[in-house]
């Protein structure tokens, strides 16, 4: 039985984590009083002890939790945007990668993808390998989300009965174009370009939609041979490629409380949109942290996942 660790377990993240884990027989969960779960000694104690941690935290926090431990056989697996693009961590999106199982053999460092970034890597990443998009593309990418993703205090805020009234409606953010996910999205892709990014928070819990448009004269093919690279790549159970489209709309709530993806494909002969839809809490957040863990521990990759 192996000796698992969440530090942060008191995050959405951490939360939705321990809550996937509670049934399982295959592993033990390393609990923390309230007064250690506050000790960097008791924590790196912790950490040493498990077999696989699980970083839940801010990304100074997650950095400093890595430096700390000494066991060269624990595996760490971050959730933080601290590690993403950094040499020596395996980027934690089984999906996108043919040899993912054997990468994650060696692997004792893990980075689990920003919620907005695995929509848009899911959709791109792809069409780079496979040539219908090109390195030097200049893309524009949209993404809605539940206000979960903000952590706690974004969740107070959304929850307060006495809250600001202009939170009754969809906002867009990142307006300076320097979003934390984007130099994942394009060292991941491939792109010698970040996107222009358009992330959108909304008044529900959670969920997600992440949306490209491409034009047909800046792409080598057409609509039939991306659905064509998306069913050969994602012919598992946690992504596929489904029509997304309920009489004309997209719903990002559709896969709340799920953790799995739907990518699709729509548009015209001119134009295409790509869309990917999943929870920011389940394929976003926790969901693919225990995906990367069912890797680690040589079991089904949906072993105690909600699909």
């Amino acid at each position: 039985m192996k000796k698992i660790f969440i530090d942060g377990k008191s995050g959405t993240t951490g939360l939705r984590i321990a809550e996937r884990l509670a049934g399982r027989k295959d592993i033990e969960i390393i609990t923390l009083s309230e007064e250690e779960r506050k000790n960097p000694a008791a924590k790196k104690r912790a950490t040493e002890e498990s077999d696989v941690t699980f970083l839940c935290l801010p990304d100074d926090a997650a950095r400093e939790a890595v430096s700390a431990c000494e066991n060269p056989d624990t595996v760490i697996i971050d959730a933080s945007t601290a590690h993403r693009t950094e040499p020596g961590w395996l980027y934690g999106f089984p999906e996108i990668y043919k040899d993912f199982e054997a990468r994650v053999r060696g692997a004792k460092r893990i980075a689990v993808p920003g919620c907005h970034a695995c929509g848009f890597i899911a959709l791109i990443k792809p069409l780079v390998d496979a040539g219908i998009v090109d390195k030097n593309a200049e893309l524009c990418c949209t993404s809605v989300t539940g206000y979960s993703g903000g952590g706690k205090k974004m969740i107070a805020e959304y929850e307060d009965a006495a809250r600001d009234p202009l939170l009754n409606f969809p906002r867009q953010y990142g307006l300076n174009q320097s979003h934390k996910h984007l130099k994942e999205m394009r060292a991941v892709t491939g792109l010698n370009n970040a996107p222009a990014f358009s992330p959108i928070v909304a008044p529900f819990y959670s969920g997600m939609c992440v949306t490209v448009p491409l034009f047909k004269k800046d792409i080598t093919g057409g609509a039939a041979d991306i659905e064509k690279v998306y069913s050969e790549l994602y012919r598992g159970n946690i992504v596929r490629l489904k029509n997304l489209s309920e009489n004309g709309f997209i719903s990002a709530g559709a896969l709340a409380g799920k953790d799995g993806m739907q990518v699709s494909v729509f548009g015209c002969e001119e134009r295409i949109l790509l869309a990917a839809r999943y929870d920011n809490l389940g394929k976003g957040a926790s969901g693919a942290a225990i995906e990367c863990l069912n890797y680690v521990l040589s079991v089904k990759p949906e072993t105690g996942l909600c699909l």
